[in-house]
């Protein structure tokens, strides 16, 4: 984990005292944020550093085989089940079980995690023991799960059986002068791997600063990834894209134009753009670029989503991966 920013600090002082104990744990951040490395250094800071380490995303797993995946089953327990099979709980044994993206977690599937959560034990299918687990459960969640139980979407049991300890991920636009920093680990990254050492232009430099960075650290690699090999110079100049672009005429138009000078029409529709803008963006970081499930998250129908996209110049692209 790489920043020298207050903020930054701060989350490595609580990951050494989260990593001392072995209670439960939730990290809750926007996308590319860093949870599951966040995750990592809890479970290699602490007792449990050489068992293993097991990451399982949680919106991946159908609703039907989410007991299958997490207890495993017996021979026989249905029609393909030829051969026994552990589950995660039993292959993250003396080690740590990291849920990412536990908010995708259906309402059935928050059921069975908080049975196992309550005693620690569980039992394969086909199988007449229980068993108990010697594991240590982290969550992670790009929303805030508070909200999701507002909206019923998760269970509030569920969340105080896992927030027995909470880390919160500043987002990179929070961490002053950890842009640069980072981008500077990608490129001798890059170069280590076989490739020239290559540096950032000062304006390249200047605005990676002023960027606010809806995909956080992911899309900062992503765009120093794709620029270095992109790059025919020992010099990397990054023209902003689109989205860096309107933002900051956004930006420098909010400091030339005084509120009080526009009447109350002119004033009101600025701003309902700049929310907008702003909104849309938040959002499709959330979704990692999937307009679908951003359109999901809001309420709105992919169709108007992607129409507001449009309207606003705004790429998907910038925030996929």
């Amino acid at each position: 984990m790489i920043g020298r920013s207050a903020a930054f600090l701060d989350v490595l002082n609580v990951i050494k005292k989260i990593a001392g104990c072995g209670a439960p744990v939730l990290i809750e951040g926007e996308t590319g944020t860093g949870k599951e490395l966040a995750a990592r250094a809890i479970h290699y800071g602490g007792s449990r550093r050489d068992g293993p380490f097991i990451p399982v995303n949680c919106g991946a797993i159908p609703d039907a085989l989410v007991e299958n995946e997490l207890f495993g089953h017996r021979r026989g327990a249905y029609t393909d089940a030829h051969h026994d099979h552990p589950g995660l709980i039993r292959h993250a044994q003396g080690g740590t079980l990291f849920l990412d993206e536990v908010d995708a977690l259906t309402p059935k599937a928050q059921v069975t995690l908080l049975r196992f959560l309550q005693d620690s034990q569980y039992r394969p299918l086909g199988g007449k023991e229980a068993h108990a687990a010697d594991v240590r459960v982290i969550a992670a969640s790009n929303v805030t799960l508070n909200l999701r139980i507002e909206t019923g979407a998760f269970r509030q049991d569920l969340l105080y059986r896992l927030k027995i300890m909470y880390l919160q991920l500043p987002p990179l636009r929070e961490r002053h002068g950890d842009a640069v920093l980072l981008a500077e680990h990608c490129l001798r990254a890059c170069s280590d791997r076989g490739g020239s050492a290559k540096r950032l232009s000062r304006e390249t430099l200047e605005w990676l600063e002023q960027y606010s960075w809806p995909g956080n650290i992911r899309e900062l690699e992503n765009l120093l990834y794709r620029e270095y090999l992109l790059a025919d110079g020992p010099v990397i100049h990054i023209s902003p894209p689109s989205g860096i672009a309107a933002e900051r005429r956004n930006q420098t138009d909010r400091r030339r134009a005084d509120p009080a000078l526009l009447n109350f029409n002119q004033a009101k529709t600025r701003a309902i753009a700049e929310f907008e803008q702003r909104y849309l963006v938040q959002v499709l970081a959330v979704a990692g670029g999937n307009v679908t499930r951003a359109a999901s998250l809001v309420g709105k129908e992919r169709r108007a989503f992607g129409k507001l996209l449009k309207k606003h110049g705004i790429d998907k692209s910038q925030y996929s991966g």
